[in-house]
Formats: structure tokens, sequence, C-alpha cells
């Protein structure tokens, strides 16, 4: 199996690549695979939502893609103390 590699790729394509691949539930690197297999299929011409895999209706938000990458702010908090409190909630689950 070939690799390729491509550089310089405009962010607004690589947004609305990955936009369209959270839309399918699959990777990014999957959708530019399908992508880049529909043409050679007249079946599925350029355009079509018809590229196989999953059935998955997601919706996501332009920002909450962006989250997904974004640290998350840093929150001190006592371990210990956090861990004693789920060792007693699974004492009282017995």
């Amino acid at each position: 199996m070939g690799t390729l590699t491509v550089r310089k790729i405009d962010d607004d394509v690589v947004r609305d690549l990955r936009i369209s691949a959270a839309r399918r539930g699959v990777s990014m690197e999957q959708e530019a695979r399908d992508r880049l297999r529909q043409p050679l299929f007249p079946e599925n011409p350029v355009g079509s939502t018809n590229l196989g895999g999953p059935k998955w209706h997601l919706e996501a938000s332009l920002e909450e893609l962006l989250a997904i990458g974004r640290k998350l702010p840093d929150v001190e908090f006592d371990q210990k103390e956090e861990s004693d409190r789920l060792y007693d909630y699974l004492d009282d689950q017995k």
C-alpha cells in the first residue's frame, strides 16, 4: 500500500475535512482516504455523501471540534482526599 504526503494544505480545507470526518464518525485520515478514492467509483460521484462506513449522523459545532484539542486548565486538588472519598463510596456500595 502506498503513502502520500501532502504539504501546504489550506487551513480552510483542513477545517472542512475535520468537520466532515467528525460528522461521519471517522478520523481525518480515513476521510481523506475516502475522498481520494471517491472519484474512482462512478456509483459515488464527487459530492456524494455515500462514502461507505457507518451511517452515523453526528453534529458538532466548530467550537466543540476545536475544544477537543484544547488543554484543560490546571486544577489543583488533594489526590489523597479524592481517593479516600472514592474508597468510602465503594465501601458504602457493598
